[in-house]
């Protein structure tokens, strides 16, 4: 039950112990149903499929576009706040820190601007903070927003346009502010147009969870210097692999192990790193499982841990807690730098057994050490490695997970494109803040606290 050589590895033997080969083949054929379901565009939420194609209908003349604009800042800018919420920022915020060296302003900069994310919370101490940054910097800004009034990312603009107008005036600020939008509507279409900002669309069949692909994700990763064609690249020939009809199809086998493993009463899911660059990865691929498949009652709860770190805190729940988890771990088989233990004449601290062994080694041995103790611990592992970490393979990881998402919801039989439930707090929020038209609301909930 393993796959053919290819960019991104599965092995599912930590499964095998939970499940019988009747169960495999019943949900085998499930899958194969759910694959048919998605990539003939016949279920539900089929007016949202725009991000199959993504990969193979980007034009050069857009990453063009979008490498231009990088270029450009890159002479006038040294601060980029990129503000979304959501998809709208959590495939590039996952993508650069899994890509931008971690300590770049205490090493030197790499000649890029620093693209820093705002309008994905409400903190006020965050927005000062931020604004302490900006202070006595060149500031640009992406506003990511379908509609333009989602509170959080629509309170943020208001506070970092001013920054940017106050400090070049309205003409000069137009030139640094560039709007993701929709196409012909919406609040934010509306100042884009009227400002003269440059902006770019969220294309109408394509999700907020799903959009990593387009400008919301590409233009925040080429301004930080990223190389995007290799991100589609990557993309591009995991769509290749997720479109095979075939038993080596890594998304079908996927899908299907963690609904069978749903099934049996394992409900929540944990997505394990070994590479701390991978933590906000996790928190895209939360996003994406949690708001596709948790609806109507369904759906496996997405969690996520960082290992070794993580490892003396919830290791000892994952390893003797209720058993109604699993975990599928992200590796890498190879890291882009070499770090050597070195011997120790003392040996004080007995690790001398370790010299000429690399960081990695060692991390590898800890990965596959937890994973057999977590499997006899009776939970069940999923084994997912990519090459290296880089542009790459980041395409292949974000394209594997999305398609994968769409058959694992389809084999639930849920709409793996809409969020009804993310609006009632949004419906709250907004009566307790007294928005005109709210008002009844407003009464009620009052009467309940």
């Amino acid at each position: 039950m393993e796959s053919k050589k290819s960019i991104l590895h599965i092995d599912i033997k930590g499964v095998s112990p939970f499940i019988e080969q009747e169960e495999y083949t019943l949900f085998y054929k499930k899958a194969k149903k759910a694959f048919k379901t998605l990539t003939e565009g016949t279920g539900r939420g089929n007016e949202f499929l725009g991000w199959l194609n993504l990969p193979n209908t980007i034009t050069k003349s857009q990453l063009e576009e979008y490498n231009n604009i990088a270029l450009e800042w890159k002479e006038n800018t040294d601060v980029v706040v990129v503000i979304g919420i959501g998809g709208s920022y959590l495939g590039a915020k996952a993508t650069l820190e899994a890509l931008i060296h971690p300590f770049a302003s205490e090493v030197g900069s790499n000649g890029w601007p620093k693209v820093v994310f705002a309008g994905q919370n409400l903190s006020e101490d965050y927005m000062a903070e931020l604004l302490d940054l900006m202070a006595g910097k060149r500031v640009s800004a992406i506003i990511i927003s379908k509609s333009g009034t989602t509170t959080e990312p629509a309170v943020a603009f208001r506070i970092i346009r001013k920054h940017i107008e106050d400090n070049y005036g309205e003409e000069k600020a137009s030139k640094r502010i560039i709007a993701i939008t929709d196409k012909s509507k919406g609040a934010l279409k509306g100042v884009a147009d009227k400002a003269g900002y440059r902006t770019f669309v969220i294309p109408d069949n394509v999700g907020g969870r799903y959009s990593v692909l387009t400008p919301v994700g590409l233009l925040p990763m080429a301004v930080a210097g990223l190389d995007i064609e290799k991100m589609i690249k990557g993309a591009a020939d995991m769509r290749a692999i997720c479109y095979r009809e075939s038993d080596y199809n890594p998304s079908i086998k996927y899908a299907l192990v963690r609904n069978l493993l749903y099934s049996k009463g394992k409900k929540t899911e944990i997505l394990v790193n070994f590479n701390p660059k991978l933590q906000y990865f996790a928190e895209w691929w939360k996003q994406l499982f949690g708001e596709s498949e948790g609806k109507e009652g369904l759906g496996i709860f997405p969690a996520s841990v960082n290992f070794t770190s993580d490892l003396h805190s919830m290791g000892q729940y994952i390893q003797e807690g209720e058993r109604f988890i699993f975990e599928t771990v992200v590796d890498v088989k190879r890291p882009s730098r070499s770090v050597v233990i070195n011997s120790d004449s003392l040996d004080s601290d007995g690790l001398n057994f370790l010299a000429g062994n690399s960081l990695d080694q060692i991390n590898k041995m800890a990965r596959t050490g937890t994973m057999l103790a977590h499997i006899d611990g009776g939970v069940p592992n999923i084994f997912i490695e990519v090459e290296k970490i880089d542009e790459y393979n980041m395409g292949a990881l974000f394209y594997f997970f999305e398609f994968s998402c769409g058959i694992s919801a389809y084999i639930l039989d849920i709409n793996p494109f809409d969020q009804p439930g993310v609006e009632a707090y949004k419906k709250n929020m907004f009566a307790l803040l007294g928005k005109p038209g709210f008002e009844e609301l407003a009464t009620k909930l009052r009467e309940r606290l």
